[in-house]
C-alpha cells in the first residue's frame, strides 16, 4: 500500500503541473514571487538555483524533493536572509527516514515585508500596517534503486498584505539520479505548479510562479572541486522583456541574441572542497546580472561567493548574492543534528 501511494500522487501533481505550464512569463504577474526565493546558504551562493546536489544536506530538499534522503534524517535546518530594502526571509525544517517507506520533512518558509505607514487619500497618516507571506512545506521522497530517487512537496500558501489575504497551494515535483561512485548527480523539477484557492479582493485569479529546472554536478575524483550546471525556465526560451512596453521581447522584436538568451537559462556554482569540514564556493547567475546591471556599469551583478563549515553537531553555511551595485542579499544556514547535540550534552554532564 505505501509503494503504491506515491504513484497516485505524482500523476495529480503532473498533470497539475502541465496545466499550469501554459503561462509562460517568467515574473512580474505571479503570485506568491517569494516561493523563488532561496534560503539556504550554499544555494545562494551558486547563484540562487541547483537541483542536483545530492549531498545529504537538508537544504536542498526545497529545492529539488528528490533529494531529501536518510543522510539528512534527524536534522534541523534554520535559513535566515537579510534581503533588500529591510526585507527577510527564511526557512526551517526538520527530517526523517521512515523504514523502508521513504523520507518526510516538515518546515516553514516565510518573507517578512516589515512595517509600512499608513494614510488615507489626503496624505494624512492613519496608522501603520504589515504585509508577510508564508508557505508550509511537506516533503516525501522514496527512492526506488540505488541511483534514482522521486520526490513531492506540498506547499500550502499564506499570504497577507495589510487586511487583504490570499490561500494558494503550490506543488514541486522533482526526480534525481546519482551513478554509483557518487561523483555524478543529476535532476529535474517542475517548480510551483498550483493555483489560488482565495484572492486578495476579488481581483481575477492570478498564476503561481511556475517552472521548469534541470542540472547536473560533477565532483572531480583527484581534485578537490564540484561544478553545478542548473537550467532554469525550460517551459519558455525567450527570458527577455521590454520594461518601457511591459511585454515581452519577443512580441517588440527586440529579443536578445541566442547566445545571450541560452545563457539567461543556466546557472553555474563551484565547490572548492579542500576539506571535508570546509568549503568555498561561488557562482554566476546570467539572466539576474542581464537584468539588475546599471547602464553604466555591470559591477559584479549576477555573481555570488559563499563558504561553509561542516561538523558532526552542525553544518553552517554562509551565502552572499549581489543583485545590483547598490544592493545585495545575505543568507546564512544552519543544520543542527539534534540527537547527536544531546548525546555530546550528556556526555559532558
Amino acid at each position: 500500500m505505501v509503494r503504491a501511494m506515491p504513484g497516485k500522487i505524482f500523476n495529480i501533481i503532473l498533470l497539475t503541473a502541465f496545466t499550469s505550464a501554459v503561462y509562460p512569463q517568467t515574473g512580474g504577474d505571479n503570485v506568491y514571487e517569494f516561493l523563488n526565493l532561496t534560503p539556504s546558504g550554499l544555494i545562494s551562493s551558486l547563484g540562487g538555483a541547483n537541483v542536483s546536489l545530492s549531498a545529504g544536506n537538508l537544504n536542498t530538499a526545497y529545492h529539488n524533493p528528490a533529494l531529501l534522503d536518510k543522510e539528512s534524517a534527524g536534522c534541523l535546518a534554520l535559513s535566515y536572509s537579510n534581503y533588500l530594502a529591510g526585507i527577510n526571509y527564511g526557512m526551517a525544517i526538520y527530517s526523517l527516514s521512515l523504514p523502508g517507506a521513504g523520507n518526510i520533512a516538515a518546515g516553514i518558509t516565510y518573507l517578512n515585508y516589515g512595517s509600512f505607514i499608513e494614510s488615507n487619500a489626503s496624505g494624512v497618516v492613519t496608522g501603520t500596517f504589515t504585509a508577510s507571506e508564508y508557505a508550509f512545506n511537506i516533503i516525501y521522497s522514496w527512492q526506488p534503486d540505488s541511483v534514482f530517487s522521486f520526490g513531492i512537496n506540498f506547499k500550502p500558501v499564506l499570504s497577507h498584505l495589510e487586511k487583504y489575504t490570499s490561500l494558494g497551494v503550490a506543488f514541486d515535483i522533482g526526480a534525481g539520479w546519482r551513478s554509483k561512485s557518487r561523483l555524478i548527480s543529476a535532476g529535474l523539477v517542475i517548480r510551483n505548479a498550483g493555483f489560488q484557492i482565495t484572492r486578495y479582493a476579488g481581483e481575477p485569479g492570478q498564476k503561481l510562479p511556475f517552472e521548469i529546472q534541470a542540472g547536473a554536478t560533477a565532483k572531480l575524483a583527484h581534485a578537490p572541486l564540484r561544478f553545478s550546471l542548473t537550467a532554469r525556465h525550460l517551459e519558455k526560451f525567450d527570458l527577455t522583456w521590454d520594461y518601457e512596453t511591459d511585454t515581452p521581447g519577443d512580441s517588440q522584436g527586440i529579443s536578445g541574441s541566442f547566445p545571450d538568451n541560452l545563457l539567461r537559462h543556466f546557472v553555474a556554482g563551484v565547490e572548492l572542497i579542500p576539506h571535508r569540514n570546509f568549503y568555498f564556493s561561488a557562482g554566476y547567475n546570467h539572466q539576474r546580472r542581464k537584468e539588475l546591471k546599471t547602464t553604466s556599469s555591470a559591477s559584479s551583478a549576477g555573481l555570488s561567493w559563499g563558504f561553509g563549515i561542516n561538523t558532526t553537531i552542525f553544518d553552517l553555511e554562509y551565502g552572499r548574492a549581489v543583485y545590483h551595485p547598490a544592493g545585495s542579499s545575505d543568507n546564512i544556514s544552519l543544520i543542527v543534528r539534534p540527537d547527536l547535540l544531546y548525546k555530546k550534552l550528556s556526555k559532558l554532564n
